[in-house]
């Protein structure tokens, strides 16, 4: 079966059972299918809107912290998220279906979502807003098309894992197909003429690996109370990682690959007022 039909399989699949699973959790009807709205490309935005293609923005430091799809442990939040004619909708209920309202501040933020589109040619992070208890929204109306989403949440009393969230925008073209994500070359990148050079300390699974990043530090800034922020997705976009600097200094990060395979780096820095995204794909080998 090619990637087409699968995504018409998808598109019904999900404008169907999310109406189904939506109504019946949450109690509101979703929009009509040709109401749904639009997504970007490769950079950030916040509730008042940053956002990139391949290109720009946000998170904290102390630490590599990080949140990974696929978290072992059970989940006492539940997340929904639709598009909308002006922009993102995101729901959040608990295991009795109440809203959720005990969101503590991550990284300056109660929610950081990143959302990137089927082929990992466009990414977005946004930090919706919280308009009442359990929902959030945000201005940002996406282009039609199959993207995968991530909201980060931190629960004060709650447990709650990072997954992938089907997202469809619009009525999508199934039929254009997308390159496939191929390893890098030369890990380095240059975004509004500002260069990045980035050097891995390993390239397998299951050890510690460092990311270092050599860029103009002259006019680099905080940003949401971190020197950057790294995002790692696998090919299939299902494996996420969230990375922070290890110390308030330099930008450094650390993770761990548990699987091998192709994966996209984008890391985000913030110059001269502006936060730009840099792209970076890597093959990860097993032990």
């Amino acid at each position: 079966m090619n990637k087409a039909v699968l995504a018409a399989i998808l598109y019904v699949g999900i404008v169907i059972g999310g109406y189904t699973l939506y109504d019946e959790y949450f109690g509101t009807p979703l929009a009509a299918a040709d109401e749904v709205a639009h997504g970007n490309d490769g950079h950030d935005a916040t509730a008042k809107a940053d956002g990139h293609e391949d290109g720009s923005e946000e998170h904290g430091q102390g630490g590599h912290d990080e949140h990974g799809a696929g978290a072992e442990g059970s989940h006492q939040v539940s997340a929904y998220i639709r598009a909308t004619q002006n922009g993102i909708d995101i729901f959040l209920k608990d295991s009795h279906g109440r809203a959720v309202d005990d969101l503590v501040v991550s990284h300056e933020k109660l929610l950081h979502l990143i959302v990137v589109d089927e082929h990992l040619q466009k990414y977005y992070h946004l930090h919706p807003e919280q308009v009442e208890a359990g929902k959030f929204h945000i201005d940002y109306p996406l282009p039609a098309g199959f993207y995968r989403a991530f909201i980060d949440i931190k629960s004060e009393k709650l447990t709650y894992h990072v997954k992938a969230m089907p997202l469809v925008v619009g009525q999508p073209d199934v039929s254009v197909p997308g390159p496939e994500l191929q390893p890098d070359s030369v890990l380095e990148k240059t975004v509004d003429g500002e260069t990045v050079q980035l050097s891995m300390s390993a390239t397998k699974t299951n050890v510690p690996v460092t990311l270092s990043f050599e860029l103009d530090q002259s006019a680099l800034t905080p940003y949401l109370g971190a020197m950057g922020h790294v995002v790692i997705l696998d090919e299939e976009a299902n494996e996420y990682l969230h990375v922070h600097p290890t110390n308030h200094e330099e930008p450094v990060f650390q993770t761990e690959f548990k699987k091998p395979g192709v994966y996209k780096i984008w890391a985000e820095f913030q110059q001269n007022g502006k936060v730009r995204a840099f792209p970076f794909v890597v093959q990860i080998h097993g032990e």
